[in-house]
């Protein structure tokens, strides 16, 4: 008999524990918007897979497909994926590099091509990833958006049966009535911010269901910010512009030196402003071990709106770009153009201008080419065009014949080393070319006294005499350039706001936390009235406890407990309010 006992004592533990769970999992269940996840063989007892149908497949994809589990492992791929884009050169934004990385990594490269590497944000599988991650967040939020609404429009559920069993509890025994206890609660609820009603024979209230509006913000911006970044690769144009002080730039498409825009933007939209670089200034730290580093970038600009549009005076630095009609302009980079006049033998003046030399380090030692298209007439009574290597530095730091080297990067001691070569430069064959580079194969060096090839150091107002009465070249000074990009980002702006909404809707869903909190008030046989408090929260949070005990406290101030042995007596302090936790419903 007493085994028998035994067993049957196991076997109601084992049921009022399943009982229990089920009621906690139900009424967790009811905290949540996020739909049950189901799968292609519920409908069978067996385990095997059923024959669903099409319908049947389609509708188990979508709902994977719309769950927020797929919708984050869509986002990790995308932002994977976005890597290479950041690492590899790609075609949309410099040609150029593109072109020397596949000739400096033969063997990668056509691995790369066919992995679309190169045009990683227009690739085939980047699209497709941000298509189904656009889809999952809309299938996901469309229908937990509908399900939030309609909570925020209900109330909050009544009490279950068995209060001693959720996660916070404390009760306590008073001589107030069931009535007098449920208006106590109700008013203390509310003015803590709980929604609160009378259900039955219990009050029912909760607090911190915008949880799931910060969580639903915080997807709706990730929308925002996917529907901006495809506006703004679809409508945008940017280009760069590098002009030397003294000259202009018109918002025209032949004015760029490189320009590149979206598939859906038209270049007739081009907003119509032009402006002329009047200066460039820069400054740099000149002592301690901060030598050498640029303080100042600025950019003295003039500009204008229209053809006819009044001329205006503006400063733009590096992180404070001109703008006009939703086009800004940037400064990215500056140089040095030497200024150079080069005569032929009859001492007329066939060039004379700034040329512009590329940086090549922190101290702006710069290269570039000088050409003259009207050069010479040789011996044989041919005409020659110039070429001119041309190497710079701002501040000469060698003496003689010791290495072109600059010490800082401000023209303290420009010195410009030239190597002259006469010939034809290639450009009428139609095809394009480097304007910082010779093409020297039909170019020939000319030669000094001793048979060398002519290589000459020219400080400002030296000169270089050509052989033969090719002339000469004089170096007249420094100029200094700026180079600009002039870009339209059409969704910025809304890309900007959904960044923010996604922050303070993440911030919302991690740091709200959505409890519920009934209050039972029964009168019993012996004509004493038992309350019962508990609270169950969507997570476990030590605050729960806490929360529940702070305002057991408070409504044990308006219905203080009795003593057992004589319900006319008042109890001298709550015991159990105090330490609201799963331990006081054992007690």
């Amino acid at each position: 008999m007493s085994k028998l006992n035994s067993t049957d004592g196991r076997a109601a533990a084992r049921a009022a524990e399943e009982e229990r769970d089920g009621e906690l999992g139900a009424a967790g269940a009811r905290l949540s918007t996020a739909p049950r996840e189901e799968r292609p063989d519920a409908a069978t007892e067996t385990g095997g897979v059923p024959a669903m149908g099409v319908v049947g497949w389609v509708r188990w994809f979508w709902r994977q497909l719309t769950s927020m589990r797929v919708a984050l492992i869509l986002l990790f791929l995308l932002s994977l994926g976005a890597i290479p884009g950041s690492l590899i050169p790609q075609t949309g934004a410099d040609e150029l590099k593109v072109q020397t990385f596949k000739a400096a990594h033969t063997t990668v490269t056509p691995i790369y091509e066919k992995l679309q590497l190169f045009d990683v944000y227009s690739s085939v599988w980047f699209s497709a990833i941000y298509i189904l991650l656009f889809v999952s967040l809309i299938g996901c939020i469309v229908p937990r958006t509908l399900q939030f609404v309609g909570q925020l429009r209900g109330r909050p559920p009544g009490a279950p049966k068995r209060l001693d069993r959720l996660p916070a509890y404390t009760t306590w025994r008073t001589g107030a009535t069931p009535e007098e206890v449920h208006g106590a609660a109700l008013s203390l609820l509310r003015r803590r911010r709980f929604r609160s009603h009378v259900t039955g024979s219990a009050v029912a209230a909760e607090k911190g269901y915008l949880r799931e509006a910060g969580n639903l913000i915080f997807h709706v911006a990730l929308i925002v910010m996917l529907v901006a970044f495809a506006a703004g690769q679809l409508f945008k144009s940017e280009g760069g512009k590098l002009i030397v002080e003294g000259d202009g730039f018109s918002n025209t498409l032949p004015q760029y030196d490189d320009f590149r825009s979206g598939s859906l933007y038209d270049t007739d939209e081009l907003e119509p402003f032009s402006f002329t670089l009047d200066k460039f200034v820069s400054t740099y730290e000149r002592t301690g071990p901060q030598r050498g580093t640029a303080r100042t970038f600025e950019a003295h600009v003039t500009y204008a709106r229209g053809a006819d549009g009044e001329e205006k005076k503006d400063v733009i630095t590096v992180n404070d770009p001109l703008e006009v009609d939703g086009t800004k302009v940037y400064v990215i980079s500056h140089g040095y153009a030497p200024v150079v006049t080069v005569k032929d033998g009859s001492g007329k003046q066939i060039f004379k201008g700034a040329v512009p030399l590329l940086p090549r380090d922190a101290n702006i030692t710069s290269t570039g080419a000088i050409k003259v298209m009207d050069g010479y007439r040789d011996k044989d009574g041919e005409r020659d065009q110039l070429g001119f290597q041309a190497f710079f530095v701002p501040t000469f730091a060698g003496a003689g014949n010791g290495t072109m080297l600059s010490q800082f990067p401000a023209p303290d001691n420009p010195v410009l080393a030239l190597n002259a070569l006469h010939g034809s430069l290639g450009v009428d064959s139609g095809l394009p070319q480097n304007v910082y580079q010779l093409d020297t194969t039909k170019l020939k060096p000319f030669k000094d006294a001793d048979g060398n090839d002519l290589k000459q150091r020219l400080a400002v107002g030296d000169t270089m005499n050509l052989p033969d009465g090719a002339g000469s070249v004089t170096f007249e000074g420094v100029e200094e350039w700026a180079s600009f990009q002039i870009s339209k980002q059409p969704a910025s702006g809304w890309a900007l706001t959904g960044a923010v909404a996604a922050i303070a809707g993440l911030a919302g869903s991690l740091f709200i936390q959505r409890r519920r909190v009934w209050v039972r008030a029964v009168r019993g046989t012996d004509g004493v009235t038992v309350v019962e408090m508990a609270g169950l929260g969507r997570s476990e949070s030590a605050k729960l406890p806490e929360e529940l005990s702070a305002l057991a406290t408070a409504l044990y101030d308006r219905a203080p407990g009795v003593l057992d042995h004589d319900p006319t007596a008042t109890d001298p302090g709550p015991d159990v309010p105090a330490a609201a936790s799963a331990e006081g419903a054992e007690k």
